[in-house]
C-alpha cells in the first residue's frame, strides 16, 4: 500500500527548505512533518482549538489523515530508513492531561521521563547510526517537554560509480577546476534521462539505486536544470520527479535524443556515432552521468510560523495539561554522496518551554549514614500485569555496617 503522503510532503519541503535558502545544505523535511504527524495522534479533530487549525495546515492534510500515516510508517519501519520517536516530560508535570493521548501514539514513540543533555545526545547517535552526536535543542530548567524524531540510513549503491576526470563536469562548471576527479554512472544499473518540465524546460535526471534488503531499496535522485533556475523550482522538480522514481519506469516526458540537437548545452553534451545495434529503428539511446561527491551537515531553525511547530507545541501542551509560554524546534541533518553509497541522518526536536515557577519554599534533607547502620537486600519478582512471584519481598542478604572502608582510586 502507498502512503498517501507525497503532495503533503512536497508542499511542507518548499517551505522548509526556502527557510534554509539557497546556499549548500541538507534536510529532512519528512522528519519535521513526521513530528508534527505524531503531534495530530494527540490532538482532538473535533475541536480547531489549542492550535489544532494551523497544525492541519501545515501538514497540508487533516489530522487523522497525518496521525494514520505517521503510525504506518513508524510502526512498520523500512529495512533500510532506520526512525525513531520519543516524547519526555518533566517528571511530575505532563500527568494530568486525559489517558486517552497516549494511547493515541504510534506503538513505537517512546514515552517518558526528560532525559538530562547527555541523554539526549545518547538517544541521538543510537538512532542515527553514529552520524549526529548531539542532540539539536538544549535542555533547562524550564523545559516542560521535548518531542524528537530520528531518520537514518547507510547504503551502498547496488552498482558503483566509476572514476571520471573532473574537466568532464564541463568547461563552465565552477567544479571541474576545483576537483580533480568526479563520480560517472556505470554503463548498466544507474538510470538517466533528458526530462521535460513545465516548471524550468528539459533538466536532467541521474537516479542511483540501493542495494535492496528483503525486497526493500532505496533511490537516490539528482535533479539539474539550467543555471539560472531558482534552487526552489529545482527542488520541487525533484519532488514531483521522485514520486515514480522508486517504481524504476523513465518518467512520462522523457526527451528522446533524437528530438535534441547535437552539441553542448550547459546541462549536457549530445554526440553521434555509427554502431551495430539491435535498437527498434536502428536508433540507440545511451545516456551517462557525471556528478561530484558531495557532503553536507547543517542546523535548522524551525520556529516560522509556515513551518507549524508553534501549533504542534500548543496541541502537545493540551493534551498533557501543561502551561507553555513559548516553544523551540530545530533540526540537525547530515548527508554524504560518495562512489560507493550514501548516508544521511537528521533528528529533529521540538520544546515547550514554561515560565518561571511562583516563589515557595524548598527543604532539602542530606541524609548521613555516618555511624554503624543495617543493609537488608530484598528480591523483587513482580510480572508485567502485577502479579507477584513467590520470591518477591524475600530478605536475601543482611548486614550491620560497622566498619567504613575507603573509596578505591580504581
Amino acid at each position: 500500500m502507498r502512503t498517501d503522503l507525497h503532495g503533503p510532503l512536497s508542499a511542507y519541503a518548499a517551505r522548509l527548505h526556502a527557510t534554509a535558502g539557497d546556499g549548500h545544505h541538507v534536510a529532512s523535511p519528512l522528519g519535521a512533518w513526521l513530528l508534527l504527524a505524531v503531534t495530530a495522534t494527540t490532538a482532538d479533530p473535533a475541536t480547531a482549538e489549542g492550535g489544532t487549525a494551523e497544525l492541519a495546515q501545515a501538514l497540508g492534510t487533516d489530522l487523522p489523515s497525518a496521525a494514520e500515516v505517521a503510525r504506518t510508517l513508524l510502526d512498520a519501519p523500512h529495512p533500510l530508513v532506520g526512525s525513531a520517536t520519543a516524547l519526555w516530560h518533566r517528571a511530575g508535570q505532563g500527568d494530568g492531561g486525559p489517558a486517552a493521548w497516549q494511547a493515541a501514539l504510534p506503538s513505537t514513540t517512546a514515552v517518558g521521563a526528560l532525559p538530562d543533555q547527555a541523554g539526549l545526545d545518547a538517544w541521538a547517535r543510537e538512532h542515527t547510526l553514529g552520524l549526529i552526536e548531539k542532540f539539536p535543542l538544549k535542555v533547562d530548567w524550564d523545559v516542560a517537554f521535548i518531542l524528537a524524531s530520528a531518520l537514518a540510513t547507510r547504503v551502498s549503491w547496488a552498482t558503483p560509480f566509476d572514476v571520471a576526470d573532473a574537466r568532464a563536469l564541463g568547461a563552465n562548471s565552477p567544479w571541474a577546476g576545483r576537483l580533480r576527479r568526479a563520480l560517472r554512472s556505470p554503463s548498466r544499473g544507474h538510470r538517466c534521462a533528458i526530462v521535460s518540465t513545465a516548471r524550468a524546460g528539459d533538466v536532467i535526471v541521474h537516479a542511483a539505486p540501493a542495494q535492496t534488503t528483503d525486497g526493500a531499496g532505496l533511490v537516490v535522485l539528482s535533479v539539474a536544470a539550467a543555471p539560472q533556475v531558482p534552487p526552489a523550482e529545482v527542488l520541487a522538480i525533484a519532488y514531483d520527479l521522485s514520486a515514480g522514481a522508486a517504481d524504476g519506469a523513465p518518467p512520462a516526458s522523457s526527451r528522446s535524443l533524437f528530438d535534441l540537437p547535437l552539441g553542448e548545452t550547459p546541462l549536457w553534451t549530445l554526440t553521434e556515432e555509427r554502431v551495430h545495434t539491435w535498437a527498434r529503428d536502428g536508433r540507440e539511446e545511451r545516456h551517462n552521468a557525471v556528478l561530484p561527491c558531495w557532503s553536507a551537515r547543517n542546523d535548522h531553525d524551525l520556529t516560522a510560523p509556515a513551518l507549524g511547530f508553534g501549533a504542534a507545541v500548543t496541541t502537545l501542551a493540551t493534551a498533557l495539561a501543561l502551561p507553555v509560554e513559548r516553544f523551540e524546534a530545530r533540526q540537525t541533518a547530515v548527508a554524504r554522496f560518495d562512489r560507493y553509497g550514501f548516508e544521511a541522518a537528521a533528528v529533529t526536536g521540538m520544546a515547550g518551554v514554561t515560565s518561571m515557577p511562583p516563589e515557595g519554599v524548598a527543604r532539602t534533607a542530606e541524609l548521613r549514614f555516618g555511624h554503624p547502620y543495617a543493609v537488608v537486600a530484598v528480591a523483587t519478582d513482580a510480572g508485567a500485569d502485577g502479579t507477584t512471584g513467590p520470591w518477591h519481598g524475600v530478605p536475601v542478604f543482611s548486614a550491620w555496617v560497622a566498619e567504613p572502608e575507603e573509596v578505591s582510586e580504581a
